[in-house]
């Protein structure tokens, strides 16, 4: 059984590097998983099988003591018969704010903050970093369907489900998750019909960003992702994520890489096209360039306008321009009301040593940074590092774009066999 130890959430010291099923009883046409379930199950030898737990989560429970903590959602439930929507699922709090979005039950205020600034976020393993259903949690159960990137903690499973079912889950040669499970209840955790509409919905209402995301895609519809890559070549990162297969031929993603766009016109980026994703950036830092750093973001910006889908397209289409900290401010206030979004800065902390950082404006959910952006001071100090390793920096995956790519395992296809450490 895969599971992983994490400390809690306000003490996690990662490195700034930094699945929709019908009710038994009826079908759900988003997700026809009675035929579905096989694809998206685990690759098992014949002699292995999948486990599953089916928890009734109702056993007696004694009305004159009230439990505290989170085992009060259980006893609200069972006892005192409460509407399970009307309990937190993620605290046990009673002032509901909201209506969780992938499980039947509410979501106080401070868990919907917390929830929605987890949601994407990564661990080097390309599993989510906390806990799916309440976005903490100390110790987490990985889902093992290869398509599938959600964690479960312990607490939640032995409350929703039924006390004693981490042990059982901990137990088992193979276990996949309740949003991958050809099933929707176990114990008191019921999956919401249609819960990738549900958490697009709830995103797009309760979120901060501006930008609105993309319905996520199930397993089995996902397609092999097209890249165009400006000014600097990607092939490593996607090819170390799963996104391209190094051997040449295969069904797997496609890359354009164009270094220099200055005279590319809009007919032959649709003969390239289409693409599901537009990369850019400016030059690493220690490389010589005849131009200033603010013609990459303009031509990024108007090689951008050619590659979009057409405007009622409902396709999954992301950007992400990273500037390698040579736009000046001015340049950086352009960017951001061309591309109309603020920039994001990520840095590469190891053993609390700064290796590496870099703006990035874009599209694609869960782009956050665990640091309080770079002072003048440090920023100088970082680039005369940087200059000195660039040469040999470039031999390898850069970890940080690398990083903000993963959340895109949630709509393309991806290749499980290839390498995943950042």
């Amino acid at each position: 059984m895969g599971s992983r130890e994490t400390p809690s959430s306000c003490s996690k010291t990662h490195e700034t590097l930094n699945l929709e099923t019908p009710e038994s009883s009826s079908t759900d046409p988003d997700s026809p998983l009675e035929e579905q379930w096989p694809k998206s199950a685990p690759d098992l030898k014949e002699e292995d099988s999948v486990d599953m737990v089916l928890e009734d989560s109702k056993e007696p429970l004694t009305p004159s003591s009230p439990p505290t903590g989170r085992e009060v959602i259980r006893y609200e439930v069972n006892v005192n018969q409460r509407n399970i929507e009307d309990i937190c699922l993620c605290c046990g709090s009673l002032q509901v704010y909201a209506q969780h979005p992938l499980f039947e039950g509410g979501i106080c205020a401070p868990c919907k903050d917390k929830f929605l600034e987890t949601l994407f976020l990564y661990d080097e393993d390309g599993h989510q970093s906390y806990c799916t259903i309440c976005c903490s949690g100390h110790t987490l159960f990985i889902c093992e369907s290869p398509d599938c990137t959600r964690c479960y903690c312990f607490e939640c499973v032995d409350i929703l489900v039924g006390p004693g079912t981490s042990e059982r889950i901990n137990a088992m040669a193979c276990w996949v998750c309740f949003l991958c499970l050809p099933f929707s209840r176990s114990g008191l955790l019921q999956r919401r019909k249609k819960w990738r509409h549900q958490l697009k919905a709830f995103h797009d209402r309760e979120g901060a960003s501006p930008v609105e995301i993309y319905k996520t895609v199930s397993a089995w519809k996902r397609q092999p992702v097209r890249v165009l890559s400006l000014f600097g070549n990607i092939d490593k990162e996607l090819k170390s994520l799963g996104f391209l297969e190094s051997s040449s031929g295969s069904e797997g993603g496609t890359l354009k890489y164009v270094e220099d766009v200055t005279n590319v016109v809009r007919r032959e980026v649709e003969k390239w096209g289409p693409f599901d994703l537009v990369y850019g950036s400016t030059q690493p830092l220690g490389y010589s360039c005849d131009r200033c750093p603010g013609w990459y973001m303009f031509q990024f910006h108007r090689i951008l306008q050619y590659a979009r889908p057409r405007q009622d397209s409902q396709q999954p289409f992301f950007w992400i321009f990273v500037d390698n900290l040579l736009l000046t401010e001015d340049d950086q206030e352009t960017t951001v009301r061309f591309l109309q979004t603020e920039a994001v800065t990520l840095q590469d902390v190891r053993g609390r040593v700064l290796q590496n950082a870099m703006r990035v404006w874009s599209n694609i959910p869960g782009l956050k940074s665990k640091h309080a952006d770079l002072t003048p001071k440090e920023e100088q100090s970082l680039q005369t590092q940087v200059r000195t390793r660039s040469k040999l920096a470039a031999q390898k995956v850069d970890s940080l774009v690398k990083y903000c790519l993963l959340p895109l395992r949630e709509y393309f296809k991806y290749f499980s066999q290839n390498s995943l450490p950042l």
